[in-house]
């Protein structure tokens, strides 16, 4: 295996194993790495633009650099300047682009919240989803498909009351009336399941039960799973540093409504990481094989750029300053915790002795929306009294500053269409989606009963809610929701700043390829001709 870098090649064998053997070669500076690429560190700063990393690499606005872990890592790294989330930029299928290589059109799913008409409701009545009959063998009148933290056996519980409750799935008529998991939702595999496979051992940790889905469809591609509940109560934490006594005591639930709680929060995850670097399992009480691939999601950024918070006097306001993304003083301390957080990961990883057999792949699983915050209006669900009124009213309308639609009678697409359009000043139309253009991006709505039937972008700066608390919010197809930071680093590498468009789908592919594997054991990369990262591989390579 050879490493090029323009004008000589540097060899690096990459996990030389019978079972990872690799047909990649990765470029690189000219620094030599002491021995193979053994792991892959990813971690997924929810929300955080590429701008973001730009401006707290490099300043901005009068601010000098205030994330001097991340800066040290593009010394070493390939930063992609118009790296695209997926769309829709929401949690799951943000998540899901990474760890499968595809877009909804191969998983199959739109959101955390959605809507399949194949399935049948729940057993119990969940987030306002009526309960009703599910007869096997019969197909389902369709169901919301929710599976965000409404699914815990107790959401007030920090280990979520022990994981998910059953009675709280949309059911399969056809397989008997079961409930389905999250994990069985998905419809491709996932690189957890590809490197077990070939041997490997795996890790995740992330926000609720829901996220049981990166188990994919075999439900056993992460050999640990750490999941704590981040709509719990807010308790003490003992053992992470700052957090033995609850930082903030002006609120008592839900860690998305402190500043300084979330933080504590997201130590926890913080400290499995370390935990598993170490080789022990994520809560540290057993011994462990370092991962093969591993990694978290940080949520410290999101509640930043988005909160309000009135609990506190002064009400502290998160969030942007202006149109050049200067960070209010509460996102700029959830940026800077974020980036000691990394640093903290990379400095263990490098008394272990890992560093150089180790990828560290920064990204996001979606933007924010709106960067500037004059753009901002929160409008609450202007779509569904429109489409009510004209006679057309949608079976599910997930609304964040983006509608997903899914209709009683889709062959009033069209029609819902030409009402909403009709309506552009209530419902802050910008774009909407419907026939060819939604069978551009996805499956046909007729064909496949998880496709929305029409898709409303709004302009820039509009959510559907009439929330005090927020101030910008995820989902949506426009540049402050999908342009998101992607920095792949590892001492080998010559910093570089490649502005070739990419997407987040392609990291997946990219870690299979640099652990030796074949991307193209993943389903959506077979299915979508995923490509690798460009600036990583000799010409020539996939």
């Amino acid at each position: 295996m050879n490493f090029i870098s323009g004008k000589w090649l540097t060899s690096l064998a990459i996990l030389a194993t019978a079972t990872m053997a690799s047909t990649y070669a990765v470029a690189d500076s000219g620094n030599k790495v002491n021995g193979p690429i053994r792991h892959v560190l990813l971690i997924s700063i929810d929300g955080m633009h590429a701008l973001d990393l730009e401006n707290c690499t490099k300043g901005v606005s009068g601010l000098t650099p205030y994330c001097p872990n991340l800066a040290a890592l593009a010394q070493n790294g390939l930063r992609y300047t118009q790296a695209s989330s997926a769309k829709p930029s929401d949690s799951f299928p943000g998540l899901l682009a990474m760890l499968t290589g595809g877009s909804p059109r191969s998983t199959g799913v739109f959101y955390d919240n959605s809507f399949d008409r194949s399935l049948a409701p729940p057993q119990n009545p969940t987030n306002g989803i009526n309960n009703g009959n599910c007869t096997a063998g019969t197909a389902g009148t369709g169901t919301e498909a929710l599976f965000d933290e409404t699914i815990d056996i107790d959401i007030t519980r920090l280990d979520g009351g022990g994981g998910v409750s059953t009675v709280n799935l949309p059911r399969d008529p056809f397989n008997n009336c079961q409930p389905v998991f999250p994990h069985q939702y998905l419809r491709v595999n996932t690189i957890f399941e590809v490197v077990k496979q070939a041997g490997g051992y795996t890790a995740w940790s992330d926000k609720n039960f829901g996220y049981d889905i990166v188990q994919g469809p075999s439900g056993k591609g992460v050999d640990d799973l750490f999941i704590r509940e981040i709509k719990s109560n807010i308790v003490p934490l003992p053992g992470i540093p700052s957090c033995t006594t609850v930082p903030d005591t002006t609120v008592t639930s839900d860690w998305t409504t402190s500043f300084d709680d979330v933080k504590c929060y997201d130590a926890l995850k913080v400290q499995a990481i370390i935990n598993e670097i170490n080789g022990k399992t994520s809560d540290g009480s057993k011994r462990a094989p370092v991962p093969t691939v591993f990694g978290m999601n940080f949520q410290a950024v999101s509640v930043g750029q988005k909160l309000i918070e009135t609990t506190t006097n002064p009400t502290i306001i998160g969030g942007y300053k202006d149109a050049l993304g200067t960070p209010s003083d509460a996102l700029r301390g959830e940026i800077k915790f974020v980036d000691q957080s990394i640093g903290a990961m990379v400095s263990e990883l490098d008394k272990r002795g890992l560093l150089r057999s180790t990828v560290v792949i920064v990204s996001a699983k979606h933007g924010q929306s709106p960067i500037n915050p004059k753009s901002n209006h929160n409008i609450g669900d202007t779509i569904t009294p429109v489409l009510t009124a004209a006679g057309i009213p949608p079976v599910q309308a997930t609304e964040d500053d983006v509608a997903l639609l899914w209709l009683k009678d889709q062959t009033q697409a069209t029609a819902a269409a030409a009402a909403i359009s009709a309506a552009a000043s209530t419902t802050a139309l910008g774009e909407i989606f419907v026939g060819n253009a939604i069978t551009q991006l996805f499956n046909d709505p007729l064909k496949d009963p998880r496709t929305p039937d029409l898709i409303v972008s709004p302009n820039v700066g509009i959510i559907y809610t009439t929330s005090k608390k927020k101030q910008a919010e995820h989902g949506g197809f426009n540049h402050d929701d999908t342009n998101v930071a992607l920095l792949v680093y590892n001492p080998a590498l010559t910093g570089a700043t490649l502005t070739n468009p990419v997407n987040t789908a392609q990291i997946a592919p990219t870690i299979l390829a640099v652990l030796g594997l074949e991307p193209n054991h993943l389903q959506a990369v077979r299915n979508e001709e995923t490509q690798l990262l460009p600036g990583l591989f000799e010409e020539g390579d996939r």
